[in-house]
Order: C-alpha cells, then sequence, then structure tokens
C-alpha cells in the first residue's frame, strides 16, 4: 500500500540564525516529537557555532580576528583551514572568478569566506537531522536547501525558483528527493556577488539555482556561476552532476540537466 503526503504529520520551525532564517520541514514518523525537537536543536547549535566562527560581522569572531592579522589559521579551529581550503579549490576551478579573498578600494586584501561557510554549514546542520528514521527533511537557510525523503513511495519536495524580475513569479518547480539546491540572484541583497577576477558585478545574469549532491559545492557553485555573468551556463555544463536553472538579465531562462 502506497504512502500518501496527506496521510504523513507535518512539523514546520523557523529560527534566525548566522544572519537569515533557516527554516526546517519534517514529514513522517519524527514531526514534531521529541527525536525531531532534538534533532533540531542540534542542527541550530551546528549554525550557531558557525556563525561564532566565521561571521565577518562579529569582531571576535575568529574569522575577523584571522583577518585584522590577530591569529593565525593554526591559531583556529580546524574548520576555519577546511573552509578556506574549500574557498581555494574554489577559486582554482572557478579560473578566479569565485574567492573569498577581495580587495578593498584602499588595496587592503579582506579575507570573507562566507560564499562558502552558508552552504557548508548548512550541510553539516542537515547531519543532524540525518538519524530521523522514516522521516522526509527539508532545511532551508535563506532559500537554499538540503532534502531528503525517506520512503521511495513519498512524492519528492517541489522548490519553487523565484523570478529574479519579479519575486512575486515563479520560473520552474524542482522536484528533489535527495540533494541540494542552491540559488545566488541580487534579488534581496543588492550587489553582493562579483567576478573576483574584475571586481565587477555581472550583469548578463539575473539569477543561478544549482541543483547537486550536498548544499556546500551548489551553494559555490551558483555564486562561481553567477560571478561568470555571460558564460554562467558554459561554466556550468563542464561541472560534475550538477543540474542548473539560468536567469539572464533579459528575463529568459536557460536550463542544464546533470
Amino acid at each position: 500500500m502506497s504512502t500518501r503526503t496527506t496521510d504523513l504529520p507535518v512539523a514546520r520551525r523557523v529560527e534566525h540564525v548566522m544572519g537569515m532564517p533557516v527554516s526546517l520541514a519534517l514529514r513522517g514518523r519524527h514531526a514534531g516529537d521529541r527525536y525531531g525537537e532534538a534533532a533540531w536543536a542540534r542542527a541550530l547549535a551546528v549554525l550557531h557555532e558557525a556563525d561564532r566562527v566565521f561571521s565577518t560581522y562579529r569582531a571576535d569572531s575568529y574569522v575577523s580576528r584571522l583577518d585584522r592579522g590577530e591569529i593565525g589559521v593554526a591559531e583556529c579551529p580546524p574548520e576555519v583551514a577546511e573552509v578556506l581550503a574549500l574557498g581555494e579549490l574554489a577559486r582554482v576551478q572557478s579560473a578566479g572568478a569565485f574567492d573569498v579573498r577581495r580587495r578593498e578600494p584602499g588595496g587592503r586584501e579582506v579575507l570573507d569566506p562566507s560564499g562558502v561557510v552558508k552552504g557548508w554549514a548548512v550541510q553539516r546542520a542537515a547531519q543532524a537531522l540525518a538519524a530521523l528514521a522514516d522521516t522526509d527533511v527539508c532545511l532551508s537557510a535563506g532559500g537554499d536547501l538540503v532534502c531528503r525523503v525517506a520512503d521511495h513511495r513519498r512524492p519528492a519536495w517541489r522548490i519553487g525558483i523565484e523570478d529574479p524580475h519579479d519575486p512575486s513569479r515563479v520560473v520552474a518547480v524542482v522536484p528533489l528527493r535527495h540533494g541540494a539546491l542552491a540559488t545566488s540572484a541580487l534579488t534581496h541583497r543588492g550587489p553582493h556577488i562579483v567576478d573576483a577576477r574584475t571586481g565587477q558585478v555581472p550583469t548578463a545574469v539575473a539569477s543561478v539555482t544549482v541543483v547537486a549532491d550536498d548544499l556546500t559545492w551548489a551553494d559555490i557553485d551558483a555564486t562561481a556561476a553567477f560571478a561568470h555573468g555571460a558564460d554562467a551556463l558554459h561554466w556550468l555544463r563542464g561541472r560534475p552532476n550538477r543540474s542548473a536553472v539560468v536567469v539572464w538579465g533579459d528575463g529568459s531562462v536557460d536550463t542544464h540537466a546533470a
């Protein structure tokens, strides 16, 4: 006998962490019970710790102190070296379009690993939910998601992709059973994404959504592709096991299937 989604209990939770809304939907056995609540608490603890270590808005974070030269990488938690290594790998693989370091107008080099940290931290937080048996999970942070469907008889989570030119519209709906989805756009945060090679904000592309096995690389690749501007889709086609939805500056939409 098949399991109908409408027969399953669903619990939703939301909290503001790392400067963004983080929401959880649990569907199935542990939705709303003490095991689900405990897993949610563990996931939030992971995110709060990431904020303590990596926030560029907190003067006392390890990354802020590292940026000011007060400490070295060896004096930071090992996760800092891990994130910086991911950032360097992303810089190399993106041919320099993505970088965790940037230069200010005065010439000072600034360390800002935020483009890695968000997806990396949420992927780690999702691990706290992985042990919930017979429970579907959708963990979202600022619109980037990690999803799991525990039973093949149940439908996938359906993720709407916002139109960056008109946020009241959806340009595509992506069914997601296991994996992650991340979108990079300027719609809600302004011109925060630049091509690290030029320091310029790309104008040819309006948003890039990437589906991958994990959110660390879905988020990195969405940002790197956006930084590539007019070459966003061409660059993504060379990435392994990535699907994508690209909305261009003129409103047209292209897709790429893994």
